[in-house]
């Protein structure tokens, strides 16, 4: 028999992971709020719940895929949600969505007084990277958590244990602060190739053997010179988890002038309505050539 995975949040990450999933062998029990997400999910084979209690009764490991640390919340504690359900035993909550660190450690709480284990699991790739296995993964928890998820993580990419609830959120900020803060420079490196006359299609080749590439080199640039701004991931989400940077270096007392400077960019990018389309749009707010002020 197949193990019977629960997927809560269907959306373009969701999405990824129940088409590898599948791809493994799996069953998967999902649900979402959104009714076009849940048909899409529905068309992939995804047996479909009418809640995420429902999720919690029928499949374990429960996996959470959301958009907002608020939306985690609902999921877990909220109407219908996880701590409503009489889960199997054993039962264990991996979260996958990039969550703030507090309301991690508080919800992996609550769920251990209802015997239930709590894995705090944020990914980096994006959905294709999802869809392929080859996440990262960092992870929080405990070593006997850990250990029961193991298998089924490390079928969906690079699996890090990185320490005890919140280290694999804490993980996912120094990424994000590598990652988001690239994206802009790889933006502005653009506008000064093309403000050179630089054939920007061969950059990424060009710079590959060098100190300059990056993997947001090779995978971003060539979509920023196509303007191809189809989302893999939204501007919004971005913005997002910049904020969410921001509130930890005031946490912590920490200097982040270069995320406060892509954090400004980002809320441009947004208050000019372009929430929806990918994050490599922030292209869009450095201007071109002969157009500064």
């Amino acid at each position: 028999m197949s193990q019977t995975i629960g997927f809560i949040g269907l959306g373009l990450m969701g999405a990824g992971f129940c088409k590898r999933l599948l791809a493994t062998g799996r069953t998967v029990v999902g649900y979402d709020l959104d009714p076009a997400r849940r048909a899409e999910a529905d068309a992939l084979g995804v047996a479909l719940a009418a809640s995420p209690a429902e999720v919690a009764e029928r499949a374990n490991p429960v996996c959470i895929a959301v958009t907002t640390t608020k939306a985690v919340q609902a999921v877990v504690s909220g109407e219908g949600g996880i701590l409503s359900a009489k889960p199997q035993s054993g039962a264990i909550v991996i979260d996958f969505s990039t969550t703030e660190i507090g309301v991690t450690k508080a919800l992996a709480a609550a769920l251990a007084e209802a015997g239930i284990g709590f894995i705090d699991a944020p990914v980096s790739g994006g959905p294709p990277a999802a869809e392929a296995g080859k996440l990262a993964i960092m992870a929080g928890g405990s070593p006997e958590a850990i250990k029961a998820v193991r298998p089924l993580a490390e079928s969906l990419g690079l699996f890090t244990h990185m320490g005890a609830v919140g280290a694999g959120q804490a993980t996912k900020l120094v990424n994000q602060a590598l990652c988001l803060t690239n994206y802009v420079v790889v933006a502005e490196s653009l506008r000064l190739a093309e403000a050179y006359g630089v054939d920007a299609d061969k950059i990424p080749a060009a710079l590959a053997p060098g100190l300059g590439n990056s993997a947001v080199l090779q995978a971003m640039m060539p979509r920023m010179v196509a303007r191809d701004f189809t989302p893999k991931g939204y501007a919004r989400q971005v913005l997002k988890d910049l904020e969410m940077l921001m509130e930890a270096g005031r946490e912590q007392h920490l200097a982040m002038p270069m995320v406060a400077q892509a954090t400004t960019l980002y809320r441009m990018l947004v208050a000019q309505g372009h929430s929806e389309l990918d994050a490599i749009a922030v292209l869009k707010v450095l201007p071109e050539a002969g157009q500064a002020h």
